[in-house]
Order: C-alpha cells, then structure tokens, then sequence
C-alpha cells in the first residue's frame, strides 16, 4: 500500500513538472483574438473578420459590439465623452437619478453634433457626502456616494482604459457640482501623461445652468420665486424629454403640481418645446467649449460662477 501511495505521488509530481513543461512552450496568445475569444477558434473573434451586421445606430460605447467601436474608430469616431452623474435627492418629484438621465439626453446629442465622437457609458456614483456620519445628500435615504478617492481612481481606470485602445480625445462632463473639482484634477494629471498620445479635459461649462437659464429666458421661460427645493424648471425638462416618468409627469398633473418655481409645466407641447431648446443649447455651449479645450490642449482656467446649478 505504501509503494502505492509513493508511486501515485511520482505520477503527481511528473504529471505537474510535464504541465509546467507544456505551458512553458504555449504558444503566444494570437494578436489577431478579439471579442473575448480565440482568433483560430472562431473567425468572428479576429481583428479584421468584418463586421456581419449593419452600422449601429447609437454613440454609447454600452450599447456597441467590439466591432461596431473598432469600425466606429477606423471611420475617425476617436473622441469619447465620458459623462458622470449621480444618485441623490431631488424633492418629491424628481428620480434619484436625475442627473443621470439628463446626460442619456446630453451626451447622446453632444456626440451626434460632434460626427466624430462616442459615449462612454454614465458613471452614476459620485461623491455625494461622507458615510458615517452622513453629510450632504447622505442625510437623505437612497443616496449613494462615493469617497473622492474612489470617484479619481474611477475616473482614471476609464480614461486609461479608452486611451489604451487608441481613442485620442477624452473629455469628462459632469452634470452635478461635486464632481466638477474631481474631474479637473484627473483630467489635468492625464493630459500631463499622455502629452502628445491623446488629448484629455474636464469640460466645465457643461455645467452652466445660469446660461441656460439666461437663454431660456428669451424662449419666454422664466422662473419667479424658488420653491426652495432642490428642483428647478430646467433640470425638470431636460429630464422630461428623456422619460416623463423620471418627473412623476403624469401624477404631478393629476394632482396639479405641476409648477416649479412659478412655472407652470402641465402643457406637455410646451414642455417639449422647451425642453428640446434646453438641450440644443447645451449641446453647443458643451461643443464650443470643447472646441476651445482642443485648442487650449486641455481644461481651460476654471470659468467664474454665477449661481450653483440644480
């Protein structure tokens, strides 16, 4: 039994030394394996194999296949937006996620304008306040936040992560205060590492509700006295064209609370009207001042505020 037991142990030994053996002469992996597979297993996992369905109708990174982004890129798509939001309390109208769903509005028209651009996907978590104790929005329950650190290091995997892959601009728009600082430090760290690789900025005028609101006011949409909630017309509409229902539309109207400010938004083709001047002038603000960054080579000075936005 004990020979056995000795001899069972060799083979062990011999069969791990012959595996080290065998791994040691494994072929390198084939530069040609993409889509999560292997190129001489599969021709739909390599570089060059065309893409089998038509072109995707869509900018956001989230919704492409490896083919559609590479095919996306080769066309001259090598500028990516990446947008970040957050998940806080906004009155008892409005989602959580309200910013959120403004920038599936913004960053989808932003990229589109720009022909040449593409959507990272939003990042959702933010710093909102500290976790124990709760500060700021953490007061509120179904908040989630995240600590600068962890926001930074996010911020910096995803633009490395894009630029490893060739893409050559990468700007970051923030639709919340807090992430503004955040972005500007990763954005300025970046663009310092990859002088002459690729182009990185924070876009701060993206978060500019004072000139929204300031043209909106020539469109006839003005609003009084606040309700002193963290709410106001602007954001509402820019989430009304995304999906009504982020705005509790329908049950504010029945129950007729559907003002905001002074502002009365139960007229659904006004508020469509509105809210699609809302967008168009975001989006061309954001791109001249993208426009502005290019030419700058990065972020430009941080622009004075006039007010904290929504």
């Amino acid at each position: 039994m004990k020979r056995t037991v000795l001899g069972v142990g060799a083979v062990v030994v011999m069969a791990g030394a012959l595996a080290v053996t065998v791994q040691g002469q494994r072929r390198a992996p084939d530069p040609r394996s993409m889509g999560g597979g292997d190129c001489a297993q599969n021709p739909y996992n390599c570089k060059d194999t065309p893409n089998p369905l038509p072109k995707a109708n869509t900018v956001w990174l989230e919704e492409m296949t490896w083919m559609d982004v590479r095919d996306a890129m080769a066309a001259g798509k090598t500028t990516v937006i990446i947008p970040t939001g957050g998940h806080e309390p906004n009155g008892p109208w409005l989602a959580l996620g309200k910013h959120n769903y403004v920038l599936t509005t913004n960053c989808d028209a932003i990229a589109r304008k720009m022909g040449n651009a593409l959507c990272a996907p939003v990042i959702k978590h933010v710093p909102e306040g500290g976790i124990e104790p709760p500060t700021g929005h953490m007061t509120s329950p179904g908040t989630i936040t995240l600590r600068e650190d962890t926001f930074r290091a996010l911020l910096t995997d995803t633009a490395e992560s894009l630029v490893a892959h060739g893409f050559t601009q990468v700007f970051f728009i923030g639709d919340s205060g807090g992430n503004q600082a955040g972005q500007r430090a990763v954005a300025e760290a970046l663009n310092t590492k990859y002088a002459g690789k690729a182009l990185v900025a924070h876009i701060q005028e993206y978060y500019d509700y004072a000139s929204v609101s300031k043209f909106m006011e020539t469109k006839g949409l003005k609003e009084g006295a606040s309700d002193n909630m963290h709410d106001d017309v602007i954001i509402t509409l820019n989430m009304f064209i995304q999906d009504p229902k982020s705005v509790r539309y329908d049950e504010r109207v029945k129950a007729g609370k559907a003002t905001i400010n002074g502002v009365d938004v139960s007229n659904r083709a006004k508020n469509t009207e509105w809210a699609k001047q809302i967008v168009e002038f975001r989006t061309t603000h954001t791109i001249t001042a993208i426009n502005k960054a290019i030419a700058n080579k990065g972020t430009l000075p941080a622009p004075q505020r006039q007010r904290p936005g929504a």
